[in-house]
């Protein structure tokens, strides 16, 4: 049987950040309840569209699922269990916000499979948590570990950032050790970037903006790795670190290029050789369901070149690289028979090395990866 990844969207926020241009919205927690009747009305569908399919990874993200009720959540897994047929060992994930868990949430969660939590954390100080428009504190993050402990949950990423206004080597170094001192055991750890229709992007065009220099901001990315490296962490992914046996599952099926399934507003799916997405507003998803209609807005089919080159793209961000037989196996030929020329520069340009079984960047490839990406485009 095939399996795929379910990615279930939840777009409320308490505030919207100031560098998030995710399709998450604050101020809107009036269609809360609406949203989840819609929901699990779109769940209820994919009985059909996933029949001879299991879900072995289930990713709750957002906005911030948990500002919705332990019991709404619960619905929510509920319908996943009664209309999909889910892995008695599948990766369920929920991403929180610290301050938006409590005891009887925890218990719920726990109760309907959750297994892995990923709280966002971004900086350990206070001050630069401010600046970025977070609503907690450090203090919430440490609350939020130990009471998820107090649970059973043994498997917690945090989210942090780093090239930040205003943020020194040292501030990003006691991020990190202040992490690893709560014993979690994945780590995704992502460099600023200004984006458009955000805070920051006005606070930068009006020269409000004060980030790290590059050279900065690259000593910061590897200092990271080294001090995660030494905590016992296996940078596995450009952004990601984990445990032993603690990769994230539902995001190596993005980075191989594998099927999923998206639902709620703003959703993607990768899915039978086609991409879609459903509205990004979660008040046309409501009214699309509420009508029986479909909230898909953008579907494409993708021929295989374009898959390909999808897979070598996502492949390529995985610090392991790419499997040299899985390739084959997938194209048909070998990953020379298409990239030879390509491969033998970037081998020169000391950006890409193999062996008998797989083929990744290098370090300073992985810096460049932009640069390398475009020597795949045909």
């Amino acid at each position: 049987m095939e399996t795929l990844g379910l990615y279930i969207h939840f777009p409320f926020c308490i505030k919207k950040c100031n560098y998030c241009d995710f399709p998450s919205y604050d101020g809107k927690q009036s269609l809360m309840k609406a949203y989840l009747d819609a929901l699990i009305k779109e769940i209820s569908h994919l009985a059909f569209v996933l029949d001879g399919y299991k879900v072995d990874t289930i990713f709750m993200g957002g906005g911030t699922p948990t500002i919705f009720s332990g019991e709404d959540i619960q619905k929510v897994l509920d319908a996943c269990y009664l209309y999909m047929d889910i892995d008695n060992g599948a990766e369920m994930t929920i991403e929180a916000n610290p301050g938006t868990l409590d005891d009887e949430k925890l218990y719920r969660l726990k109760r309907g499979g959750i297994n892995r939590l990923s709280i966002g954390l971004q900086a350990w100080q206070d001050r630069h948590l401010k600046a970025l428009g977070r609503v907690h504190t450090c203090q919430d993050f440490i609350d939020s570990i130990y009471m998820a402990r107090k649970y059973g949950f043994k498997n917690i990423n945090a989210d942090i950032i780093f090239n930040l206004p205003n943020q020194t080597m040292d501030d990003w170094i006691e991020t990190i050790e202040g992490i690893c001192g709560l014993g979690l055991e994945h780590v995704s750890a992502y460099s600023l970037r200004v984006e458009e229709h955000t805070p920051f992007y006005s606070m930068q065009k009006q020269g409000r903006l004060l980030l790290p220099k590059e050279e900065l901001e690259r000593d910061m990315y590897h200092k990271g790795i080294k001090v995660l490296s030494d905590k016992g962490f296996k940078h596995y992914e450009i952004s990601n670190f984990a445990l032993p046996g603690r990769e994230c599952r539902h995001n190596l099926i993005y980075w191989q290029n594998h099927q999923y399934i998206g639902c709620g507003s703003g959703a993607h799916s990768f899915f039978k050789g086609k991409r879609f997405a459903n509205t990004r507003y979660p008040e046309s998803y409501i009214q699309l369901i509420a009508k029986g209609k479909s909230p898909v807005v953008f579907s494409e089919d993708i021929g295989k070149k374009t898959e390909r080159f999808e897979t070598v793209m996502l492949g390529l961000r995985l610090v392991d690289g790419i499997d040299k037989n899985l390739f084959k196996s997938r194209f048909n030929h070998d990953f020379e028979f298409y990239y030879a020329d390509a491969m033998e520069r970037l081998k020169k340009q000391g950006l890409l090395v193999e062996d008998k079984y797989r083929i990744k960047l290098t370090s300073k490839g992985l810096d460049l990866q932009n640069t390398v990406l475009m020597e795949f485009m045909d």
